[in-house]
C-alpha cells in the first residue's frame, strides 16, 4: 500500500495537471499553427522533408511525434539530439524543416545542434515554454507550450511541460493531416497491423 504522503503527492500532481493542461489549452487555436504548417507544406512542396528533436524528456515527445506525424500523412524522421552534432545531421538536406523542442529554450546541447541544422540549410520550428528563450529567437516560428509548473515532488522533473509540448504538436499533426487530405483508405494502407488497420464500416 502507498504510504499516505505518496497518495497525497499523487492527488496533488492530477490537480496541478488538470489546471497546467486546461490553462494552456484555452491558449491555441488553429490560427496558432498558421506560421509553422505554412513553413512545413511549402518545404514539403519542394521536396523537403520534416524532422524533429529534442534533448531528454523532450528527446522522447520527439520520437513519438515523429510517427505521428508519419502514419498521418506527413513523413517525419526523428532526429537525436545530440547525435546530430556528430554526423546525424547527415539525415538532412538544404530545404527540409526541422521542428526543435525545449521547454527552457537554452538547452545547451540542443543550441549545438539547431546551429548545425541552420547550417545545413534547415528552417527550424521552435517548441518552447519560454518565448523570450534563444530558440524562440533562432526559429523561424515558435510554438509557445508553457507551464507555471511542472507538479510533482520537488517540481522539476519535466510532467506538465511534456504535456503541453506533447498537445501543441498533436494540434499541429491534425492541421497537417487535413492539408494532405488524409483520410480512411490513405491511412489504413500505412497503417495496415491492428485494429486501427481495419476501416470501419462507415467507411467502407
Amino acid at each position: 500500500m502507498l504510504k499516505q504522503e505518496s497518495a497525497q503527492a499523487v492527488n496533488r500532481f492530477v490537480a496541478s495537471a488538470q489546471k497546467e493542461f486546461a490553462a494552456f489549452a484555452s491558449t491555441l487555436s488553429g490560427e496558432t499553427y498558421e506560421k509553422a504548417a505554412q513553413i512545413i507544406l511549402a518545404a514539403q512542396k519542394n521536396g523537403g522533408r520534416l524532422h524533429i528533436t529534442g534533448i531528454g524528456k523532450p528527446g522522447h515527445v520527439s520520437a513519438y511525434m515523429a510517427s505521428l506525424f508519419s502514419s498521418t500523412g506527413n513523413p517525419c524522421y526523428f532526429l537525436h539530439g545530440t547525435e546530430a552534432v556528430h554526423g546525424s545531421c547527415g539525415q538532412l538536406a538544404a530545404g527540409d524543416v526541422v521542428i526543435a523542442i525545449s521547454n527552457s529554450g537554452e538547452t545547451g546541447e540542443l543550441k549545438a545542434t539547431v546551429l548545425a541544422v541552420k547550417n545545413n540549410g534547415c528552417k527550424v520550428i521552435g517548441v518552447t515554454g519560454h518565448m523570450d528563450s534563444w530558440l524562440a529567437r533562432e526559429s523561424d516560428a515558435c510554438l509557445f507550450a508553457g507551464v507555471s509548473e511542472e507538479g510533482g515532488p520537488l517540481n522539476r522533473a519535466p510532467r506538465n511541460s511534456i504535456l503541453a509540448e506533447t498537445l501543441t504538436l498533436q494540434a499541429l499533426s491534425v492541421a497537417l493531416q487535413v492539408e494532405q487530405d488524409w483520410d480512411p483508405v490513405k491511412y489504413v494502407r500505412c497503417h495496415p497491423g491492428g485494429k486501427l488497420g481495419q476501416l470501419r464500416e462507415n467507411e467502407k
